[in-house]
């Protein structure tokens, strides 16, 4: 990376490996090896003790021998409000826990790099909500860090496939990762990279594998012995069986079969594993991610994008032959294992590369118009100007102007990951509906408003329950929703049942929801930014951060 310009790390942090990227001074995505040596890192958390945490590998070894102290698939609880971990008296978020494997990464690679990585990217699942994307950025707060962006997994993996790529192109990306499971239509092109729709599993992927194999090596272990199922009670067992699962799973990748020892209260059982029978076992769970991805591939045909060019596979649990087999089979296309375990940390890293560019842009121009940094628009300067300033930088960091145009000028495009709308009293029936004023996979950033009535004389206020589901219906049961948020509008006295009120919605670039309404006859009006209701606490965050500094974190 160029002194001239900010380091700006791209972090894959993945449900069971995380990873880390820069941009280094030719202009290429490298992942940055961490203490170990490793180019991932287990995203698994040991408490040694409460000052002293531990991730990544030796983490992973200790949770067969000390479960109780261990976390780890922690991404699949981000902004839930239920999860907690009790070590020593002290509860423990999700984002906090998230926040040990951000740091680990980040400081493993600012030694790497002999330099303090302060600004970040990091990368979440496509279908991640609102709710979600701010657990993940205040995860990467928390770490101490600047988190300039939380941008999609799929979408991070194209801009890795796209920047080698001359022609335009339609790929479906189709990421099997350890906790997590994507499909997404993205178009590529020199100008935009531009998501057409995307669905998935936040439930899904190469740990369900090691699920069927455990239960697998628990049968036949009683089999073998004449003894009752009793491994998958015993916690010491139980996390040593899913280390074998995972072991065997990547054997089975290269080979027709092994051997699995399982030892238990004295007992023990030599197990062959076929890559046939592991197969067999985890057929259902590969069929889940064929009916994703047709009930994806059906949206986009519908928003007139009937077909792909090229179907690339990341996430390393796309490795399985089982996978490229299945998908050949389907789409009779021959699918591209895309660099699986670090195409999004490199994607990410590409993209914050922009960010970094874009912002020594700004502060040239700025220089030049003797203005400050925030009045500067890139899209608004004058052509010449910005040519200038383009070459000027190209001098100083290496490289051509024309890649540094290019690296500027080409748009993301995302979609919405959810539909939002709102709780109102539907005329015909009477009764409580949600009404969505966008519907999922819409490109963002998308503003929508809809006239809405009072429903009694001389209410008082409004308010409204904003909502966030997964149904593209426009009207639907508010069992269907999960309330994200909510506003009063007061409202002015005497007014008739049916007052007209415009409620407007709109989803910016980054996911942050804004809600206004307005009351027509006097004008007044309410608005709110949606950003969580799930995440932890304002409270909660402050003493989180101050834990971690004076944490050890190895």
């Amino acid at each position: 990376m160029s002194k001239e310009l900010t380091t700006i790390a791209g972090i894959d942090l993945g449900t069971t490996y995380s990873c880390v990227a820069c941009v280094d001074e030719h202009g290429k995505p490298v992942v940055l090896t961490n203490f170990e040596g490793d180019r991932t890192t287990p995203s698994v958390v040991y408490y040694e003790s409460t000052n002293n945490i531990i991730v990544g590998s030796e983490a992973k070894n200790n949770l067969k021998i000390s479960p109780e102290h261990s976390v780890e698939l922690v991404k699949r609880s981000l902004a839930d409000p239920n999860f907690l971990f009790n070590h020593e008296g002290i509860d423990y978020r999700a984002e906090e826990i998230s926040s040990f494997i951000i740091k680990k990464v980040v400081n493993d690679a600012s030694q790497k790099l002999d330099s303090e990585i302060t600004d970040v990217v990091i990368t979440c699942p496509a279908y991640f909500g609102i709710n979600e994307r701010e657990a993940t950025k205040k995860a990467g707060e928390i770490a101490g860090l600047n988190v300039r962006d939380i941008i999609n997994e799929p979408t991070a993996a194209a801009i890795s496939y796209g920047v080698e790529q001359s022609e335009d192109k339609v790929i479906l990306v189709y990421d099997l990762g350890g906790g997590t499971f994507d499909i997404t239509m993205i178009s590529v092109t020199e100008k935009e990279i531009k998501v057409i729709v995307t669905g998935g599993d936040h439930n899904l992927g190469g740990r369900n594998w090691d699920d069927k194999v455990v239960q697998y090596l628990a049968e036949k272990f009683a089999e073998e012995n004449d003894s009752e199922n009793t491994l998958l009670d015993d916690p010491e067992t139980l996390n040593a069986l899913y280390l074998e699962a995972e072991r065997a799973k990547k054997t089975l990748s290269q080979r027709e079969k092994t051997t699995i020892v399982v030892q238990h209260d004295g007992d023990k059982a030599r197990i062959e594993l076929t890559r046939e029978t592991f197969e067999s076992l985890t057929k259902d769970l590969l069929e889940r991610t064929i009916l994703l991805t047709n009930d994806m591939l059906n949206e986009a045909e519908e928003k007139g994008v009937p077909s792909f060019d090229e179907l690339i596979l990341v996430g390393g649990s796309s490795k399985m032959p089982m996978v490229e087999n299945r998908l050949q089979s389907e789409y009779k296309k021959t699918p591209k294992l895309h660099d699986p375990d670090e195409a999004v940390a490199k994607g990410a890293a590409l993209y914050a590369h922009k960010l970094s560019i874009n912002d020594e842009l700004v502060r040239r121009i700025a220089r030049t118009l003797d203005t400050t940094e925030e009045e500067v628009n890139l899209e608004e300067v004058d052509k010449d100007q910005k040519k200038e300033a383009i070459e000027e930088l190209a001098l100083v960091i290496g490289g051509k102007s024309s890649d540094i145009e290019k690296t500027i000028n080409q748009r993301i495009i995302n979609v919405t990951s959810k539909s939002f709308g709102v709780v109102a009293i539907e005329s015909t029936t009477n009764e409580e509906k949600l009404f969505n004023l966008i519907l999922k996979n819409e490109a963002v950033p998308i503003t929508f408003t809809q006239e809405f009535g009072t429903s009694e004389d001389n209410q008082e206020n409004v308010l409204l329950r904003i909502m966030s589901n997964e149904v593209k219906d426009q009207v639907l049961d508010p069992m269907n929703g999960v309330e994200i948020g909510e506003a009063t509008l007061s409202l002015p006295a005497g007014l008739p049942a049916n007052s007209p009120l415009d409620i407007t919605y709109r989803i910016n670039e980054d996911g942050t929801l804004f809600v206004e309404a307005i009351e027509r006859s006097e004008g007044r009006k309410v608005e709110t930014s949606i950003e969580t209701n799930s995440v932890i606490s304002e409270e909660e965050e402050v003493a989180a951060k101050e834990r971690s500094q004076a944490m050890t974190i190895s």
